[in-house]
Formats: C-alpha cells, structure tokens, sequence
C-alpha cells in the first residue's frame, strides 16, 4: 500500500458481518445492542482468548491540546474476563488521589515522528517547520500517512465524533492495520486489528480514560449474553 494512499472508511472484517456497518450501530437501529454485541465478539474474542488483546488508555490532551509530546498511554494486557476491571480501579484511585495517571515511557506519537522525519532527512527529503508542527501534512513523508491516521483516531476519542462508526486502514511498523472506531451513547473506543484473513496480529482496545469505564460496563455487558 503505497504511504500516500489515503484508506479512509475502508471495508474492514465487519463488512463480511452487516451490510451497512456505518449505520448498524446508530441509536434508532432496532436491533443496535445485537449489533454491538455481535461486533465486539468478532473483534475481541478470539484475541482475548490467545493473548492477543492489550487495553490501550489514552491520556494527556484537554481543551483543545493536541501536541503529540502530550498524548500519554498506558497499556495493559486483556488475558482473561475481568481484566479490564482492575485497570477501571487501578486508574480511578489515581485520579481520587490527585496522583498522576499511569503511563508508558514511549511515546504514541512524538517519538514515532521525530524518527519518521529523520528517516526522511536522511533520504534528501527537506522537512519544513510547518510540515512537522500541521499534523495534516504529516502524509507528505513516508509513514507520515499512517501517523496522520492515528493522530485523529486519538483526537476523535479524546473530543468526540459524530458518526457513530468508521474503519480506515493504514500501514504501520507491524503492517497494515484496521482502525475499527465506535462513538456510541454508552462510550467511546477503537479497535486496532489486523486485516481481514490475519489472525495472528495483536489487537489493540483503544479508549480515553474518561471514557474507561463506560466501556469496561459495556464490554462485560455485552460479551456476557
């Protein structure tokens, strides 16, 4: 997949399951919780059960921000039922505390590009101040387009979205990518998998702690009927 080739509301693994996944999950869909139910167990069963799946929390950005060295993360691995339950507590004694939120030592983003850019420094390629600092150019190096990707992905779960369903694919370091994103009424998340036919990737659960929670009630709710 050539890095400028944009793969917005791609068909992803949940077009083989509704005919319209852009709007199976809408509020005035009679059968919207069969849906979510349906989705999710297609999308995180299978990993769950292999130890595949790890929960992804989103932190660091608030009113507006959106600097990449501020996105934060923390990442914790989904092995068995109930995982998600500890990490809901883990982060909410945290905020009672006033302590700061766990996070991982790399970065989503900063990091990711400040090596992007370099690589492409080496190659000749003359990277200017506005292109490094407008996300929206991003797609004008390579690798740039999948940084570009997430980086709305990450602000569309911290500041909300209107559609309550899209999938893009892209191309990352491990391969390409499906992003899976639901803005729902109950809560807001993403599904970072494979593509259609590889069972074998690492799936990310991907959500903003303020939206932890909601989804830990929605996740053991829905994979338990």
């Amino acid at each position: 997949m050539p890095y400028t080739e944009a793969k917005e509301h791609a068909p992803g693994r949940l077009h083989t399951l509704f005919t319209d996944p852009y709007s199976a999950f809408d509020n005035e869909v009679v059968e919207r919780r069969l849906h979510l139910r349906v989705a999710l167990q297609a999308l995180l069963d299978k990993p769950g059960r292999e130890g595949r799946l790890t929960l992804r929390v989103l932190h660091g950005w608030a009113n507006g921000e959106a600097d990449p060295q501020s996105l934060a993360h923390s990442d914790h691995p989904l092995t068995q039922r109930g995982d998600l339950l500890p990490v809901v507590a883990r982060y909410q004694a945290a905020i009672d505390e006033q302590q700061p939120l766990p996070r991982e030592a790399e970065t989503l983003l900063a990091e990711p590009l400040m090596e992007a850019i370099a690589a492409a420094e080496a190659r000749g390629q003359e990277i200017d101040a506005e292109t490094r600092a407008n996300p929206a150019h991003w797609p004008g190096f390579e690798r740039g387009l999948g940084l570009y990707t997430f980086f709305k992905v990450y602000h569309r779960l911290t500041y909300g979205e209107d559609e309550s369903y899209r999938v893009a694919r892209c191309e990352t370091p491990e391969g390409p990518r499906e992003i899976h994103e639901f803005h729902l009424e109950e809560c807001e998340f993403a599904v970072v998998t494979g593509i259609e036919g590889n069972d074998k990737a690492k799936v990310i659960l991907l959500v903003h702690v303020g939206a932890l929670a909601p989804l830990a009630d929605l996740v053991e709710a829905m994979l338990e009927e």
